[in-house]
């Protein structure tokens, strides 16, 4: 490792292609034009009676497809997130996704057969299907919810420039604001990641001028945001419910993670009736920054005037010795992804805002994408970050097909990697004011990972009615501040601005009912992680076996196997009494002077 790794800079793509307009891409296509041939020619194989050694033939042609497939599709989504206005990577994603979808159509047929298939035939397949089982037993999930294979064929081509295409429009549209805030006397020019941390930052004046300017640019193209907002939902109950039958919009996401909607519902209910462990919390920080009520605006405030800054190399070091400590193979897995140049984490115009991590196939060192600022929340955000790349490349024995980790449990090593991160800063931090801020910033991320969600997709819910009920623009964002109002109660002021909230939450946008993976996945690793202080070195072959399963297995019978029981409100509560434990601690430490 060199002190080079760790300086800002944008990632390399040449893992997957050496350029947009290479030949070894253009030959990818041909490529995969050739495998999709060979695959139609032995449609006419597929029988009931069919040799299990054909069968697991078919497969393999399959995970070639994928593979293949999954690596020119990342190389193009990669390639424009990494800049939104390059007409080359919008070029690109377009061709790929018509591309695809082309070829999804032509493969269709092995999906539609196989769910067609009566259960003692699957059954004697799925025995000869070794890791690719638990894919195999999910496409017949859907059994009840699959079209003809014409129908199937048209919402292929209809997504590309349909779903997707406005999907991207929305990104487009997003990344190209540009937003001012006068600091110190001078007005800058601001990319959203940029501006919002001054909203985290010590100074309340300028923590209510980010949002303000925030919400004055999303509100101001509201109604062009909404109206892709509303398509996007339409398209969603047109397909997932008149279509393919699903018994609710959410059902269709549930049924996509493999969650019955009793889970679901437990989740967001507890959560619901867990509002007054964050209002305790915000009533505390009021006093901790000494005012009567807490603003919307000052929800992520640091508590104390360290406004400690983090330069990269330092952030680097940070989280890779957490890891090290906790188990020295996952940090090793962390540094790959350096050594490799598969991080950017420079802050630019035109660059996708926020953070995510993008594991192509196995065995390929997943990509990560940060905006790093320097705070505290930033360095957290790396450790999330990187803790999905490890996830990732320790389940990357699996499948191209199963090693991907299902939704609900797609957090856990994120979310984990952050707790890891945060002990290692309260256990060196000397400064009090740092330590303060730290412990008041795992509320806030809390409430930020959990609560937050969790009324996201309360309000996803509520929205996707209102809008099959024909609702207009001002009565969503009614119903979104009435969202809000239940969330704080009487412990937070809430402007009129933040009313235009939800069309600025892109999840919303890219994946409906997303969201409460996060609420599901944080509570998840509360309780994991309180087996880890408990058990110490013991509770870790445990925890990697999660991480190793990958999505190999259904989400419930991999934590059922590591003892836990999420159909159980109890199990739920017991996070959000970790989080109630933690606002007592907070309580009885001393006022600031």
């Amino acid at each position: 490792m060199t002190e080079s790794l760790f300086t800002q800079t944008r990632w390399s793509l040449e893992d997957l292609f050496p350029g947009p307009q290479s030949p070894e891409l253009e030959a990818a296509f041909q490529q995969l034009e050739a495998q999709t041939a060979a695959l139609e020619a032995l449609r006419p194989t597929l029988r009931e009676d069919m040799p299990e050694s054909a069968f697991q033939d078919i497969l393999a042609r399959i995970e070639q497809l994928h593979d293949l497939a999954s690596r020119l599709y990342g190389y193009a989504n990669l390639l424009f997130s990494e800049d939104t206005r390059n007409p080359v990577a919008q070029t690109l994603v377009a061709r790929v996704e018509q591309f695809l979808a082309e070829l999804a159509n032509r493969t269709l047929f092995f999906e539609l057969w196989w769910k067609g298939l009566p259960d003692p035939a699957a059954e004697r397949l799925l025995a000869v299907s070794g890791d690719r089982r638990y894919w195999l037993e999910t496409l017949r999930r859907f059994r009840p919810h699959t079209l003809s294979e014409p129908e199937e064929k048209i919402i292929n081509l209809k997504n590309v420039t349909g779903q997707s295409a406005l999907q991207r429009l929305y990104e487009s549209i997003t990344s190209r604001y540009v937003f001012r805030l006068t600091v110190d006397g001078e007005e800058k020019e601001l990319t959203r990641d940029a501006l919002m941390a001054y909203a985290r930052g010590a100074n309340p004046d300028l923590r209510a001028a980010a949002y303000q300017e925030l919400y004055r640019v999303y509100g101001e193209e509201a109604p062009l945001l909404a109206q892709i907002y509303q398509a996007l939902v339409r398209d969603w109950y047109n397909e997932q419910v008149t279509l393919r039958k699903h018994s609710s919009p959410i059902s269709a996401r549930n049924r996509m993670n493999d969650l019955p909607d009793e889970v679901v519902e437990t989740l967001l209910e507890v959560c619901r009736a867990n509002t007054e462990v964050f209002r305790r919390f915000f009533r505390l920080k009021a006093r901790w920054l000494g005012v009567e009520h807490l603003r919307r605006y000052d929800i992520y405030a640091p508590v104390t005037q360290a406004d400690k800054i983090y330069p990269f190399e330092q952030a680097a070091w940070l989280v890779l010795d957490s890891f090290e400590a906790f188990e020295p193979r996952i940090a090793r897995l962390a540094q790959r992804v350096f050594e490799q140049r598969h991080l950017d984490s420079e802050i630019r115009h035109g660059k996708r805002a926020g953070a995510f991590c993008w594991s192509a196939v196995p065995g390929l060192t997943p990509w990560v994408l940060t905006n790093y600022n320097g705070r505290a929340h930033d360095v957290a955000t790396l450790a999330h970050e990187l803790g999905h790349a490890i996830h990732s490349m320790l389940a990357e024995h699996h499948s191209v097909l199963t090693f991907h980790a299902t939704l609900p449990l797609a957090e856990t090593a994120s979310t984990f990697g952050e707790m890891l991160l945060v002990d290692r800063l309260l256990n060196e931090e000397q400064d009090e004011a740092v330590r303060a801020d730290l412990l008041f910033r795992q509320m806030d991320d809390a409430y930020g990972t959990i609560q937050r969600q969790a009324f996201f997709a309360l309000f996803e819910r509520q929205a996707h009615e209102m809008i099959r009920q024909d609702a207009s623009l001002e009565a969503i964002a009614a119903a979104y501040m009435d969202n809000l109002r239940e969330q704080f109660g009487d412990a937070v002021d809430l402007s009129e601005e933040f009313q235009w909230e939800w069309v600025s939450i892109p999840h919303f946008y890219e994946a409906p009912f997303y969201v409460y993976a996060y609420a599901f996945g944080q509570l998840l690793v509360l309780s994991l992680y309180q087996q880890y202080r408990r058990e110490g070195a013991a509770f870790r072959p445990r925890y990697l076996r999660i991480l190793e399963a990958g999505g190999a297995k259904a989400p419930i019978q991999i934590l059922n196997e590591a003892g836990v029981d999420v159909s159980q409100a109890a199990f739920w509560q017991g996070g959000f009494d970790v989080l109630s434990d933690l606002v007592a601690q907070l309580e009885a430490l001393p006022l600031p002077a």
